[in-house]
């Protein structure tokens, strides 16, 4: 009788241990690594509320962009808010926003300070109506152009044809292309200074042209547009 109950407890030990051996088999299929020094796990305790993921991440706060004005040479000019100027009835009051201030004879300018004397402004821009036209100048110093100049030039031309011509944004495309490799004709010396003017939009009749300066105190050439206003 002892004989049979011993044999019958080998047996049970033989199944506990068989059992632990199919649970640690089953355990290793499982994407969790095996303690070799058989440390028992610790497991999170469990709570009613479910795990939440915060998915509000804190925004990266990026650098303020600043708008370039086409009359805004210096950086810390571009920081400014526009100028409060008072209203005007002209047709070009729109460039008191990008710092273009009014003579006394209407016209629209834009001064800069020269580089190479100090305390020394010019202009550096300038637009006029004449009756039913726009004549537009980008000014050189002494034939050349300041850093910066070549690209607000063009800015500026094409403000001026946005917002006077009747032309499509795919016509736009075409003269700003065409008025760009002017002024880059005129930066190389390969266009020489000429009374002659060059025909850009046919249905608006406007003109280029680059030439010498016949009045005023600036020693030096400009690049010019002509546009005709469309009738109202």
């Amino acid at each position: 009788m002892n004989i049979i109950v011993r044999l019958f407890g080998a047996i049970v030990l033989q199944v506990s241990a068989l059992a632990a051996m199919s649970s640690m088999a089953m355990s290793d299929d499982k994407p969790f690594r095996v303690n070799t020094q058989q440390t028992p796990a610790v497991y999170p305790r469990k709570t009613t509320q479910p795990f939440r993921v915060n998915t509000q991440q804190t925004p990266a706060v990026s650098p303020r962009k600043t708008t370039q004005r086409i009359c805004s040479l210096d950086p810390i000019e571009d920081l400014l808010p526009p100028p409060q100027t008072k209203t005007s009835n002209s047709l070009l009051s729109y460039l008191a926003e990008q710092g273009f201030t009014q003579n006394k004879e209407g016209s629209w300018v834009c001064y800069a300070n020269d580089p190479k004397k100090e305390g020394r402004y010019f202009t550096l821009f300038k637009v006029k109506q004449v009756n039913s036209r726009l004549i537009a100048s980008s000014f050189l110093d002494e034939g050349s152009l300041i850093q910066g100049q070549e690209n607000r030039s063009l800015d500026f031309f094409m403000m001026l044809i946005e917002h006077h011509t009747n032309t499509t944004k795919e016509n736009r495309q075409g003269i700003r292309r065409y008025l760009q490799a002017f002024v880059s004709l005129v930066k190389e010396g390969k266009i020489k200074p000429t009374r002659r003017g060059y025909l850009f939009d046919q249905p608006n009749r406007a003109m280029v042209l680059y030439h010498t300066l016949s009045s005023g105190n600036l020693k030096g050439t400009g690049i010019t547009i002509n546009i005709y206003l469309p009738k109202s």
